[in-house]
């Protein structure tokens, strides 16, 4: 792997991690992974398992930057940028700041001038409206929805008429639920479940709401879970579409 030269001002990276498969990672991550003199953690042990499948030696300083912590994590982390250090930040999986601790950092590193630069890396949503096999024209993500069903209503509510697909993620203990609530406020739609993506038991059910309701009604899965529900289609759209 070509060699770069060492990180030269005090920058936080933003460091997206496999969402599964730990194959899916650039050599650019592996090099920053390296080259940080501290790295931020929404779990150091998932992030462990990286440095260990690739023999990677790990920064001297490790520490916690997850949703209970991450407003006394920010504080070090600006600390540690003001003493001239570089500082890594990941998640445990895909991008840190998308459904994820990150977002607050990054913020308050801006704003106090820090170099902030970003990875590209393994994104759930992305995967998941990819493999779905729906028309993308655009999409909207939803992160984690309201635990309540009035609350979930009222965003999907808010989308009912936004001509783009809907992508969220969701427990594994609710999904034939929320489902229903989606069914209500928008209609029978294609929609795709896609749980464990990009892991040893990677599993991708297709088909309208109806019948997803039917397969996942009390039914107990386990794994992650992305959903992607198609934009709305009427004949008068694709009329407009023809004119």
């Amino acid at each position: 792997m070509e060699q770069t030269e060492e990180i030269a001002e005090p920058t936080l990276y933003l460091i997206p991690t496999p969402i599964g498969n730990l194959e899916d990672i650039s050599y650019r991550i592996i090099r920053i992974l390296q080259q940080v003199d501290a790295l931020a953690c929404e779990d150091t042990r998932h992030t462990r398992k990286i440095f260990e499948r690739y023999d990677l030696q790990s920064p001297s300083i490790i520490f916690p930057c997850h949703a209970h912590n991450e407003e006394r994590a920010t504080g070090r982390i600006l600390s540690l940028l003001r003493d001239g250090l570089s500082v890594g930040l990941t998640s445990d999986a895909g991008a840190p700041g998308i459904s994820d601790p990150g977002q607050r950092a990054a913020a308050a590193a801006i704003e106090q001038g820090y170099r902030v630069e970003v990875l590209p890396g393994p994104s759930a949503v992305i995967t998941a409206l990819t493999v779905s096999g729906l028309p993308i024209p655009a999409f909207s993500f939803l992160g984690f929805l309201p635990r309540r069903p009035g609350r979930q209503k009222k965003v999907f509510r808010a989308f009912a008429d936004t001509p783009s697909a809907l992508v969220f993620f969701e427990s594994p203990f609710r999904v034939g639920k929320i489902l229903k609530v989606a069914l209500e406020c928008l209609g029978n739609r294609k929609a795709a479940v896609c749980i464990e993506l990009t892991k040893k038991f990677e599993n991708i059910h297709r088909g309208p709401i109806e019948e997803l309701i039917e397969q996942f009604d009390g039914k107990k899965i386990k794994g992650e879970v992305t959903i992607v529900i198609a934009p709305p289609s009427t004949e008068k759209e694709a009329d407009e579409d023809e004119e």
